[in-house]
Formats: structure tokens, sequence, C-alpha cells
């Protein structure tokens, strides 16, 4: 075994164990946490397959940005996990019969795909481009549709997402900006006059019985 495939196997284990952790932490910010590590070393993954630019970056988009956010939005929020966890042993059967079927039609998929003896060779040109040029090429030639898709699906999910956090709840607070933008200065701001007052600086006190200027003594 060399020295890659002990790193692969290094960092496989830890990206295993922290995925793990991330559905079986028991406070939402270790969750987060545990989540950051698994991103940390599925880059450090990509590197060793020499795409510097995947690596680079799900660092900066995902650990650098998404989970600043994650962290932000659960301190925010401040959830009750305990009420979250109910009923995680009733359903743990359903969910793992799904997240089983889910891994092995995307490794069909993935070993379809990726089978490394039919791929073709690299061209010099190609090789001179580097992995990101080749990467943009790729995307937007012969999986521009596949993109697109993906696009719309994030689009749907970014106004359900909104259409969830503006309906009126009870314990939710709801602006209309419509009566924000009508608002005048004079609504909001009332200037009062006041007349200045200056107090006196209290007198100091007088002397009891104690030394007098000269050194003498009453």
């Amino acid at each position: 075994m060399n020295t890659t495939a002990a790193l692969f196997y290094l960092f496989s284990l830890v990206l295993l164990f922290a995925s793990v952790r991330v559905i079986t932490a028991r406070s939402t910010v270790h969750a987060a946490l545990y989540l950051v590590l698994a991103f940390g070393n599925a880059a450090c993954l990509w590197l060793l397959l020499r795409a510097e630019f995947l690596a680079i970056a799900l660092v900066l988009v995902y650990v650098g940005a998404v989970m600043v956010l994650f962290l932000f939005v659960v301190m925010m929020l401040d959830l009750n996990t305990d009420r979250f966890r109910e009923g995680f042993w009733k359903h743990l059967p359903l969910a793992g019969l799904v997240g089983a079927v889910i891994a092995l039609e995307m490794a069909f998929v993935l070993i379809r795909g990726f089978d490394v003896r039919s791929a073709p060779a690299l061209s010099e040109a190609a090789v001179k481009a580097g992995n990101t040029k080749m990467l943009g090429v790729a995307i937007y030639t012969q999986y521009l549709y596949p993109l697109q898709v993906a696009a719309v699906l994030l689009l749907v999910a970014i106004i359900a997402a909104i259409s969830l956090t503006l309906r009126r709840r009870k314990d939710s607070r709801y602006l209309d900006p419509a009566e924000q933008v009508k608002a005048r200065k004079a609504d909001r701001l009332r200037i009062v006059q006041m007349p200045p007052v200056v107090e006196r600086p209290p007198a100091p006190p007088e002397p009891t019985g104690g030394a007098v200027p000269g050194g003498a003594k009453t």
C-alpha cells in the first residue's frame, strides 16, 4: 500500500465517521461542526483525485459560506431538538430502507459512468488547459440540460423556502413593505423644543471646628 492509498482510506474513514455523527449528534451545533469535518475530508479526497478546483470550491462555498449560515441560523433560532427527536427510533427502519435504496441507485449510476478502463486518454491540449477549463467546457456542452434542470430545481427550492418563511403565523413578525414605504418623517419623528436647564453647582461645605487658613485652630 502506497501513501496515496493510505491517505485515501484515512480520509474515507474520517468522512464516514463525520457523516454518521451529523445525523446522530444530539446538539445541532455539534452536527454542523461534524458536517464541516465531513466537507474538509471530502475536499482532501478531491485533492487526491487531482481535482483542485472542486476541492477549493467545496471549502470556500460550503465550509466558508453555507456552514457559517447554518450555524448562524441554528444559534439565532435556538431550536428545541428534543421535540424533533421524538419518534426517531420508530421511523429508523423505514428511513434506513429508503437510504439504502438511494445509495444503491447512486452506486448503480456512478459505477456505470466511472469506468476508468474505458476512459479515453486526454489530449495534449486538454492537459495544458487544466481541469478547471475542461470542467467548464464539459458542463456547458455535454451536461448543459442537466445543469439547467438543477438550476430550475434550486430556483423552486428558493421560492418554496421564501413562501414558507413569509407565511403569517402566530409567533412570527410580519412587515408590510408597502406600509413601510408610505411612512413619513412626521409619523416617525417629533421634534420637541425644551428650554435649557442649568443646575448650579452645590456650595462647598463650611468648616466646622477644623483647620483654618494660616495654620491656626479654632
